[in-house]
């Protein structure tokens, strides 16, 4: 008899627990209104649902239906963020945050100042480190510890100047053209073509020759040479995009095409964008120092390619004054790289199905 009482009591709490589940289901606390149309819904229909939920095969309550949909929606949230979580993305942002770091704070983080750094010559060339030059100096005695901390800063400025320049045309002129169509798409894509079977390397020391080399016409050189990759990058996803059915109710409704394509189409197409930026943004880093490891820079322009320049001679004599410039181009590339890699991950709609 206790046995019986006890089995009738378990299958108690579990009809309740299921029946909580089934009908008053407990919602994550930012979901107010979920939770009030799950409740409404559910209240007075209890005993009916139920009856339907095991007599008609394929019937769902309009409660579970809510808490399904808030559940996804909950989860559709948390592992955007959940992804941003890996190694890739972390190792990637942490070497970028660092060299941001060096960047803002290169004028309290340095011991010299940019002129001394650029300008200045100091006895003890190629001096091994010590305590007054951590990392050495450079053929002029420079310190090696201070260029390194303001051609952060250069590099980052003239790598970003780039991106946008590169991203901004290049977003107009995609979005356009796939938007449009035609022969408006026709005629954009057809000069972007011809733009990119040109060799980039000879045109940027092209415009070096004709306006001057100066890092500023480098850095728009860059940016020019990148616009047509990033037009037909945003064209191929604003044609994916424009075909939703969103749009088509925007353009319905009477909604003007600059609206269409600015806050219906672009937000959702940018993406792509984001993740070929930091790809980008370290390619442009690297070309441009290679730039000056060939001898184009500015002679008073501190920045990593032109210490790597004057130290390859003294390889072995001096490493520090090729090791470490060289060093911190690497680290820097990789980390725009790991970045790229991580937020493929996280932008990838296989991965968000899978998940």
């Amino acid at each position: 008899m206790t046995q019986n009482n006890s089995n009738t009591s378990d299958n108690k709490k579990k009809f309740c627990s299921w029946k909580k589940f089934l009908f008053k289901p407990d919602l994550p606390k930012n979901n107010p209104t979920d939770i009030a149309l799950i409740k409404n819904q559910a209240k007075g229909k209890v005993w009916v649902e139920y009856l339907k939920f095991f007599l008609i095969p394929t019937y769902q309550s309009d409660s579970f239906s809510a808490l399904e949909t808030a559940l996804i929606e909950e989860n559709s949230r948390r592992s955007t963020f959940r992804k941003m979580l890996t190694p890739l993305t972390i190792i990637g942002s942490l070497i970028i945050i660092f060299m941001v770091f060096l960047a803002v704070f290169a004028p309290w983080l340095s011991p010299y100042t940019y002129k001394q750094l650029s300008l200045s010559q100091f006895p003890g060339a190629y001096a091994p480190p010590s305590p007054e030059h951590f990392l050495g100096t450079t053929l002029y005695g420079r310190d090696i510890l201070g260029r390194i901390i303001y051609g952060a800063r250069e590099s980052l400025t003239l790598g970003i100047s780039a991106i946008l320049i590169s991203y901004v045309f290049g977003t107009i002129f995609g979005l356009i053209a796939a938007y449009f169509g035609g022969k408006v798409d026709t005629i954009i894509m057809r000069i972007f073509d011809l733009l990119m079977t040109l060799p980039g390397l000879v045109i940027v020391l092209l415009f070096g020759a004709i306006f001057g080399r100066t890092m500023n016409v480098y850095m728009i050189s860059f940016g020019i040479l990148m616009i047509p990759e990033n037009a037909r990058l945003i064209r191929s996803q604003v044609l994916i995009v424009k075909q939703c059915q969103y749009v088509e109710a925007a353009r319905i409704s009477g909604a003007k095409d600059f609206r269409i394509m600015f806050k219906h189409i672009l937000p959702n197409s940018i993406a792509p964008m984001i993740i070929s930026a930091s790809f980008s943004m370290g390619a442009t880093i690297l070309g441009i120092t290679a730039l000056t490891f060939l001898g184009m820079g500015e002679p008073n322009v501190v920045e990593w390619g032109g210490d790597v320049n004057l130290g390859k001679s003294m390889v072995f004599q001096a490493p520090w004054a090729f090791f470490w410039p060289g060093f911190f181009i690497i680290i820097t590339v990789f980390g725009f790289i790991l970045l790229g890699d991580g937020l493929v991950d996280v932008f990838n709609p296989r991965n968000t199905t899978e998940n």
